[in-house]
């Protein structure tokens, strides 16, 4: 019997039959993370990139249509709608406009105001239109939902709310009537 048993045994660690399917389950995980996370990096570039375009053409058409004074809900529905891929835009961007002296140094937050959802709705930062030659600084900040929050880069880069923060920054000068 123990014989028997023995050279089962032995011919058991001469097979390699499951070879590869150790490999696989070793080496899988790791990959499967590493695609996850090629994908979930494409998509916040994809969403920032989509962002920066839409306050870029947003400002100019703040710069070049002198004469009227843009409010915040319209600036905001107008790169909301040139944002394509930001879902829930309209609930998720926040703008601060704040004018500046181009001759004294820069005073804008270093931080940026998000909405934050475990917050009540808090009221507009800072935001001011600008007069004819004044410098405007226009930033917006998008909290978005990560695609695969469980994949590295999304555990990575997400904040206490399970989103990340996108920002679009901008100056711009008020051009004269």
């Amino acid at each position: 019997m123990m014989r028997r048993m023995f050279s089962a045994l032995t011919e058991l660690r001469r097979k390699e039959d499951g070879n590869v399917t150790v490999e696989f389950v070793i080496i899988f995980p790791a990959v499967f993370f590493l695609v996850l996370s090629g994908l979930e990096l494409g998509l916040v570039t994809l969403k920032h990139a989509q962002l920066e375009r839409a306050v870029d053409m947003t400002v100019r058409d703040i710069r070049l249509n002198t004469g009227i004074n843009p409010q915040h809900d319209d600036i905001k529905a107008v790169i909301c709608n040139r944002a394509g891929y930001i879902s829930n835009c309209e609930n998720s961007l926040r703008l601060e406009m704040i004018r500046q002296d181009p001759f004294a140094s820069i005073t804008v937050p270093t931080i940026p105001d998000c909405t934050d959802l475990s917050d009540e709705v808090r009221p507009v930062r800072t935001f001011q239109n600008g007069l004819e030659n004044e410098l405007m600084v226009l930033r917006a900040c998008a909290k978005i939902n990560p695609m695969f929050p469980t994949s590295a880069m999304g555990k990575a880069i997400v904040n206490e709310e399970g989103q990340y923060a996108l920002t679009a920054t901008t100056v711009f000068v008020q051009e004269p009537n």
